[in-house]
């Protein structure tokens, strides 16, 4: 399989960072999910126009503000096929190409994560995890190439398998949304979509190269696509490295360098009546593990002798992902209905190097195999209401192949039946279902021979030299969700949002049965084979307003979550870290919680190109019937509020073209609001980092010639930790008394892409 799929580059995305989201969402043609079947419109004559419309003006950037009028038109995922973002009842956040292009950034959930509502786990510059409204890891289900993006969600240090290059708009589904992706999407769903395949007789090609200065990181990215007479291509190569980043407190951090590769390629065929088309994913991140050991005397990070912290090499210890992906996406038009069948492959292996004397020989080495499977069909719209149902889920098999572990071998299969309806009556829009999920856990015993004599104690021993680390065991998990909502617009320039909707998550196999060092996250993890799945109620509200001088938006949410679980830290009898293998024990238990938060946004545009915008983002998680000190939950972010000021000259368009300069203040306020048990979490004091972007597109004799975008961040080089940075809760530093690493100081970017017409 490795050698098939390195053989054929992979999955593509023409010329993804200049195509307008509004123009995907105009060629789509209201057909069926955005980002799933534009490929079918190039088919119709007039659709082919559009696309060739397009095409011509791809090399053209939209304004750099996206207005919320002009946001409220984009066409998204929705129940029962795409429908208006003003038309969603779920609170639904967009991301364009645009976005992503100007954006710098170390990864994918990096690069969305200065949306409201989302915040990431980090553990170092390379690794990210999306959090939703307090709610993150297995929670969140990630879409990509149509299908659930599988890997070792569950670990801090493991982050999300996409090249960033190949993404060219990003939808965010916020609050529960099991009803179309089953179990885990408690928090809500991530869908990365590629570019649409091109007009016939079209080829295009796309080069990006960046570069930031803190931590060296320098990125390119290639990209070939075409269509000759219904048969298309789109080829992508991307690269990158890092070296380690430093701040004023910790200088460079080693062990936070990193290095990517990615190769995709999707062929296909469009016809008549809809379109087969062949996705191949490689993906592999060797990220370097961050353990923050410090010289006593002098506080300093510690650093192998001979080992240049600016190198772009592989520091021992450090971790290496491989993800292959094979999806094969079939869609054929019914009459007015569309079927739709989605089959995928995904193996993912994370295998971590611990040891100089044998560098070669990985500690945890987990193989991960999912076959994912999705079917469903949309009826034809009769008198305003649309149906959909479908069935969809996925087999997995993990194989434990290290000399040290951390998770049992196990086996999974899940299934999920839905249907959904949705009724436009004038103003009004109202859309709902109903899903049933059965998901089957079978976890495979371990027996090892002279294990540890803490691990020994706790895994229970048949002897001295003779233990089981796993136990085997069964579990079914079944779950009924649904939702219901409207959406209706009281005026032309205001839309209210009402919606209601049921989660439910089963416990992964971390958290039923781990046993063993983490060493990314530097625990010690037992798991709890009793835990139930987790049960939630959400009922969001939300409001727009837009106008030629003011756009504002106003989201808020109550989300009641049954059995909730999480990692507690675990004390002895004098209170003291219980230490297991020289580490911090924790335990995965459960408890009821409630969410409360929010978004709220304003832009007040007095004249066309100037801009005054402001989100503020809020979550109060409280963990129901608990003493004080595990009153609130973990990984709750703390409140956010960005402020920025945009200006776009007046160019001639001869040279320089929508030339735009944005200043920005990012304040995290402080996070009193923590999980304090045994110092499973502390306090984190606020900051305020200080940013600068620019950009514009170059021209030369009247054709597009490169876009050019610059960025400063964290100008002031405040040293400062994020709330969600893993990394803070590493070695105290006995000089200054500081605990952890803290984040990226100063950084500076550069990014050119370059449009080659074929």
């Amino acid at each position: 399989m490795r050698t098939i799929l390195k053989s054929i580059l992979l999955m593509s995305l023409c010329s993804s960072a200049t195509a307008t989201a509004m123009a995907i969402n105009r060629a789509n043609h209201g057909k069926e999910e955005t980002g799933i079947h534009e490929e079918e419109t190039n088919i119709h004559e007039e659709d082919a126009n559009i696309h060739k419309e397009e095409a011509s003006d791809s090399t053209k950037h939209q304004p750099l503000t996206e207005s919320s009028i002009k946001l409220n038109e984009v066409v998204v995922t929705g129940l029962t096929g795409s429908q208006k973002l003003k038309q969603s009842p779920a609170p639904i956040s967009f991301v364009s190409a645009r976005q992503l292009e100007m954006q710098p950034s170390t990864n994918i959930i990096d690069a969305i994560a200065h949306q409201p509502g989302v915040s990431q786990i980090t553990t170092g510059s390379g690794i990210s995890k999306p959090v939703i409204r307090g709610l993150g890891y297995n929670r969140v289900v990630v879409v990509n190439d149509g299908i659930r993006q599988e890997g070792q969600q569950w670990g801090d240090e493991h982050g999300i398998e996409i090249d960033p290059a190949s993404v060219h708009s990003v939808e965010i589904l916020k609050g529960p949304a099991s009803l179309k992706y089953g179990s885990d999407a408690m928090a809500g769903v991530l869908i990365f979509h590629s570019a649409p395949t091109l007009a016939k007789g079209d080829m295009r090609a796309n080069f990006s190269t960046g570069y930031q200065t803190n931590n060296g990181l320098f990125d390119y990215s290639l990209n070939f696509a075409g269509n000759q007479g219904g048969f298309v291509w789109n080829t992508r190569y991307s690269g990158k490295m890092a070296h380690a980043y430093k701040n004023k407190y910790d200088g460079y951090v080693f062990g936070s360098s990193l290095r990517e590769q990615a190769f995709s390629q999707l062929l296909g065929w469009n016809y008549r009546m809809g379109h087969s088309h062949l996705t191949l994913d490689y993906y592999h991140l060797t990220p370097g593990i961050v353990e923050g050991e410090r010289d006593e005397k002098t506080g300093e990070l510690e650093v192998p002798d001979g080992y240049d912290v600016k190198s772009y090499g592989k520091p021992m210890p450090y971790q290496q992902i491989h993800h292959y992906k094979a999806v094969l996406d079939n869609s054929w038009f019914l009459g007015d209905g569309n079927l739709k069948l989605l089959l995928g492959y995904q193996q993912n292996r994370r295998q971590e190097f611990e040891e100089e004397e044998n560098p070669k020989e990985c500690g945890l080495d987990f193989m991960l195999h999912t076959v994912n499977y999705d079917l469903h069909y949309l009826s034809p719209e009769m008198n305003g209401w649309k149906f959909s149902t479908g069935i969809n889920g996925m087999w997995q098999q993990s194989i434990n192949k290290g000399s040290e572990f951390l998770i049992p071998a196990y086996h999974l299969f899940d299934y999920g039946v839905f249907a959904t309806v949705s009724k436009e009556i004038g103003k009004l829009n109202l859309s709902g279902g109903i899903r049933y999920d059965h998901r089957h856990l079978h976890s495979e015993a371990l027996r090892e021979e002279e294990p540890s004599e803490n691990n020994g104690g706790l895994a229970g021993s048949d002897s001295d030299h003779d233990a089981f680390r796993f136990q085997a065991f069964k579990r079914s998990f079944e779950g009924v969700t649904g939702s219901i909502g409207l959406a209706y617009e009281i005026l032309p320039d205001f839309n209210i949002k009402l919606n209601v909707a049921r989660g439910f998550r089963a416990p992964n196999i971390s958290e039923l049965a781990s046993n063993g060092v983490h060493e990314g996250s530097q625990r010690y993890e037992l798991g709890n084979t009793s835990l139930k799945p987790e049960n939630s109620w959400q009922f969001d509200l939300g409001l727009d307003y837009s106008s030629p001088i003011i756009s504002a938006s106003l989201s808020l949410f109550a989300n009641r979550i049954n059995h909730y679980i999480y990692s507690e830290k675990l004390a002895d009898e004098n209170n003291q870290p219980v230490l297991i293998d020289d580490t911090p024990a924790y335990q995965f238990t459960s408890g009821d919680a409630r969410i409360l938060g929010g978004e709220a946004s304003i832009d007040i545009h007095p004249v066309e190109r100037l801009h005054f915008g402001n989100t503020f983002s809020y979550v109060n998680s409280v963990q129901l019937h608990q003493p004080a000190e595990s009153k609130y939950l973990p990984f709750t972010p703390a409140p956010r509020w960005v402020s920025d000021v945009r200006y776009e000259f007046v160019c001639d368009g001869k040279t320089f073209d929508h030339l735009f300069v944005k200043l920005q203040m990012d304040c995290n306020l402080r996070q009193n609001h923590y999980f304090a048990a045994n110092e499973t979490e502390t306090a984190t004091p606020s900051y305020t980092l200080l940013n600068i972007y620019a950009g514009t597109d170059v021209k030369l004799h009247g054709k597009h010639l490169l876009s050019l975008y610059l960025s400063g961040e964290n100008l002031t080089n405040r040293a400062y930790q994020n709330h969600l940075s893993r990394l803070k809760y590493l070695d105290v530093n006995q000089v200054t008394g500081r605990r952890g690493i803290y984040n990226m100081g100063r950084n500076f970017s550069i990014k050119v892409v370059v449009p080659i017409e074929l």
